[in-house]
């Protein structure tokens, strides 16, 4: 099923993300973990492309291969164009055709100090513009609740993600944040700039420090006092810790649900366990 699809039906679109085994691990490697999460019935799974990532992907395209031709779980395959040119895009897209696979989250990836960025896409926006010309892909794009780091302000932030949406994106999918109140903000400003299509919140569970400051680290999200308190209260009991990790990301999505959010992505981090706890805790309010 396109992803696009899944939305407007009176419910709210409950989603995970996995990332890929590392490079040294079999493919094979997730697929227990893709078994167990389909007990939770999500109504897609996204897989990620990988930092760095360049050239075709392979344990990207086969993992969302299985989810969809397998387990029978819609797929949405990470791209990102920084570290490809268009023939590596569009040999990509030849391989995503050949498995079956029918939606694509485009992003434009994170710059790695040791690898020069291809000239051939400077943003998100440009591979989803070459994506509508070369394929008929469900494509779906990012946004940033907390604003991109790289731009000077929000206004400017809601431009350049209205040229995304203009450019074919038909769903959007947000970075991880944890205070609602930045997210409906954003919301309500994407919708004054005509930004119409549906718009996935996303949710982490932290449920360890390292985690929490590696994220901060990579797209800036803010951290309000309550997520401060409950991260140094627990921060040296790993057991309390998960568990109010856990508990905060059930609040957030309670009150997300209550404010008619049009979808709750959770970055399982490959972890069944996490996924389930909160999927059971949530799954009559859906």
């Amino acid at each position: 099923m396109r992803t696009s699809e899944l939305f407007g039906h009176g419910r709210t679109v409950f989603s995970f993300e996995v990332f890929p085994p590392k490079k040294t691990s079999a493919v094979e490697t997730i697929y227990d973990t893709l078994k167990e999460l389909r007990e939770l019935s999500p109504d897609f799974i996204s897989v990620t492309y990988g930092a760095g990532g360049s050239g075709a992907n392979s344990k990207t395209a086969e993992i969302a291969s299985y989810i969809t031709n397998e387990l029978g779980i819609t797929a949405v395959a990470h791209l990102t164009c920084i570290n490809n040119t268009k023939e590596d895009i569009l040999a990509i897209l030849d391989e995503f055709k050949r498995l079956g696979i029918e939606n694509i989250l485009a992003l434009r990836g994170d710059v790695t100090p040791d690898i020069t960025p291809k000239d051939d896409f400077r943003y998100a926006s440009d591979l989803v513009s070459f994506i509508k010309q070369h394929g008929d892909f469900d494509i779906s794009g990012g946004c940033y609740p907390d604003v991109h780091f790289e731009a000077p302000d929000a206004a400017t932030d809601i431009e350049n993600l209205k040229k995304k949406t203009d450019a074919g994106a038909e769903h959007l999918i947000s970075q991880l944040f944890f205070d609602n109140r930045t997210f409906y903000d954003f919301r309500d400003r994407a919708r004054a700039a005509g930004i119409n299509v549906p718009i996935e919140a996303g949710i982490m569970p932290v449920v360890n420090t390292k985690q929490i400051e590696r994220m901060v680290a990579l797209c800036g999200a803010s951290l309000p006092p309550k997520f401060s308190r409950i991260m140094q209260k627990y921060e040296n009991d790993p057991e309390a810790l998960c568990d109010a990790g856990i508990a905060y990301a059930v609040d957030q999505i309670v009150d997300l649900i209550a404010n008619d959010v049009d979808g709750i992505h959770l970055y399982t981090m490959n972890k069944p366990y996490i996924a389930r706890r909160i999927a059971d805790s949530i799954r009559t309010l859906l």
